[in-house]
């Protein structure tokens, strides 16, 4: 999980989190914005790419408003921002305003390094998100993810759900959460074995292979059969989200060898073969329709929607369209 140093307070006039591992960066931010919410439930909340702060953007956003208002300025990507706008983040670094929270994302490398030392030279909060890349690391992950869930899980059953599962720590805590929302009592290897591997892991990935292919016809067929025999459709919509996220890593990754690609986005060689043959006919838009479709069915598979069947077969369809959407 992330660390944060030890200034810990949510509502510091800085928080910096620093990393490339998405889920911890995310929680970062909706740690800041519940904290800023919880003292004033209007809290205005601006979330912003580095192509959305221009120079002078901050100071605009971060000016005395007439009704004193709470508010949370979110830069995603900081290390990404004009040289112009650095020095006008580094500025408002020097003299933040009240009632403003400012939280910066940093990939913690070489690149923008200046704002990320100016962020701690000038006290502010921050939360370390690094790339979990050892097994033990993601290991050590469920087991706290178990812990804050208020659960206890036996060190098989965590294990199995690594192995079940793979390295998206997303797909890891959202395995975790429904075991704890489905089971009672303490968490066994059995009970994962039940719910993540075997006949259910299959179908589900075999909805979302042909999904991504743009098989709608087969993908709604799988999605039928594995719904008729008892897989949990959170574990499809776990399965679509894998496989659009596989298409947009390797779609946006530079070019070379099977082995290179595998280091640099944390998948086996194998799969950067499968992905590259599904992934020919997908544009940048079409990932980001599918991954839109894929969030709305998650959440109307858990409780946000009246037909979670319904929820599914829409995103499937979705999908398998967006994966056609280069060809037409």
């Amino acid at each position: 999980m992330a660390r944060k140093t030890a200034n810990d307070d949510p509502l510091a006039p800085v928080t910096v989190a620093v990393g490339q591992e998405d889920l911890l960066l995310d929680r970062a931010v909706q740690e800041v914005v519940a904290a800023a919410k919880a003292a004033d439930a209007d809290t205005d909340v601006r979330d912003l790419t580095p192509d959305q702060l221009q120079p002078g953007t901050l100071a605009e956003l971060t000016s005395p408003s007439l009704f004193a208002e709470r508010k949370v300025v979110v830069v995603r990507n900081a290390q990404d921002l004009s040289a112009d706008t650095v020095k006008d983040v580094k500025a408002y670094l020097g003299a933040p305003a009240e009632e403003i929270t400012l939280v910066l994302l940093h990939a913690g490398g070489a690149k923008g390094k200046g704002l990320l030392d100016a962020a701690r030279k000038a006290g502010a909060r921050e939360v370390s998100c690094p790339k979990m890349t050892k097994p033990a690391e993601r290991l050590s992950f469920v087991r706290g993810e178990f812990r804050t869930l208020g659960r206890s899980a036996t060190p098989e059953a965590c294990q199995a759900l690594v192995d079940a599962i793979g390295s998206d720590l997303r797909e890891l805590a959202s395995a975790a959460s429904q075991l704890v929302a489905d089971v009672e009592g303490t968490i066994d290897e059995a009970v994962v074995g039940r719910y993540y591997t075997g006949r259910a892991e299959a179908s589900s990935f075999e909805v979302a292979d042909r999904a991504v292919e743009g098989r709608a016809a087969e993908a709604l067929e799988a999605l039928r059969w594995s719904l008729a025999t008892g897989v949990a459709p959170v574990l499809i919509t776990s399965a679509l989200a894998q496989g659009v996220r596989a298409i947009g890593k390797l779609s946006s990754a530079r070019g070379g060898r099977p082995a290179d690609l595998a280091r640099e986005l944390g998948m086996p060689p194998w799969k950067i073969d499968r992905v590259r043959q599904q992934m020919r006919g997908w544009t940048p838009d079409g990932v980001a329709v599918a991954l839109r479709a894929v969030a709305e069915a998650d959440a109307g598979v858990k409780g946000g929607g009246d037909d979670p069947e319904y929820a599914l077969e829409k995103a499937v369809v979705t999908i398998a369209r967006a994966a056609r959407s280069r060809r037409g």
